[in-house]
């Protein structure tokens, strides 16, 4: 069997909504339209086909539009919405002083918002800005339920970045980039649903954090620095304690080892080309040379 990606899963559930929505909008549409233009919106439908006949063939570049591929026609005949919704791509008819059309881009659009002053949970000023990719998915409803389209969703989107960060710390906007951004594709996609228009998908793109603030992180990042370097440093130290009186119980349980150490010691300074070696005196000499000392006073 066949394993379906999530993502395909996802993406295919979405374009099954909006095709449900976008079919009953359309009946609902089509149910309004039945009633009819009336006796005079009739009239003067003839009379437009007899302007168009009377002026043929200049008419032609009147009643014919193009629609491109990536484009749909939402024609209005006497303020009223033709059956069958958004035409296109392609030729079609369309009807002088009657029809008045109105093109729709379906292509995904991009747009920034603009850097927003956001309070947060624990009381710090932020600056975020965002870019948001979305598309229209039914001409329709963006003609006859939002002025427009474009400027509406962008500025649901500024309010919703201020909305959704503004329950958010400063450590979960800094961490937490996707799933804040996750939180406002599905707030703004519920918002501009009855528009038409489909949110693909919110980016976070810059936190700006105020120059003050900025300084306070850099120091406390630095204190914490300094103080994992001290304690490496005290490990070390400890460590090589344990390793000298490792060595010092070696070293007393042979008192020739002392020598040899001494020894390679000396040959150590002298591949340095020193002028001045310094001879230690070993502290048994000096102790014979004490108990000889105390011992001829003695005898006096």
């Amino acid at each position: 069997m066949n394993k379906v990606n999530p993502s395909q899963q996802e993406i295919a559930m979405t374009s099954n909504q909006e095709r449900l929505t976008a079919a009953a909008y359309q009946q609902n549409r089509m149910a309004s339209t039945e009633e009819g233009i009336g006796v005079c919106g009739w009239v003067l439908v003839v009379l437009s086909y007899i302007l168009c006949a009377l002026t043929f063939p200049f008419s032609l570049c009147f009643v014919i539009k193009v629609v491109q591929e990536y484009e749909r026609a939402v024609i209005m005949r006497l303020g009223r919405i033709l059956p069958g919704g958004a035409k296109g791509p392609g030729l079609f008819f369309v009807l002088p002083c009657v029809d008045s059309i109105i093109k729709i881009d379906l292509r995904t659009v991009t747009f920034n918002v603009p850097p927003q002053e956001i309070l947060t949970r624990d009381s710090v000023t932020v600056s975020v800005d965002a870019v948001v990719y979305f598309r229209v998915f039914n001409p329709v409803m963006s003609v006859t339920n939002v002025a427009n389209a474009h400027n509406s969703a962008q500025l649901l989107a500024a309010t919703t970045l201020r909305n959704s960060l503004g329950t958010k710390t400063l450590h979960e906007i800094l961490t937490e980039r996707e799933t804040i951004a996750h939180l406002m594709q599905t707030h703004l996609d519920e918002g501009t649903e009855p528009w038409g228009v489909k949110v693909e998908r919110v980016e976070i793109k810059d936190v700006r954090l105020p120059a003050s603030m900025q300084r306070s992180m850099a120091a406390e990042a630095e204190a914490g620095r300094e103080a994992r370097a001290k304690i490496i440093a005290a490990e070390g130290e400890q460590k090589a304690s344990r390793s000298l009186k490792e060595a010092a119980d070696i070293i007393n349980e042979s008192p020739i080892a002392l020598q040899l150490r001494y020894l390679q010691t000396l040959t150590t300074v002298s591949a340095e080309k020193n002028s001045t070696i310094v001879f230690p005196v070993p502290i048994e000499l000096l102790q014979l040379v004490k108990a000889r000392g105390s011992g001829g006073s003695s005898n006096f």
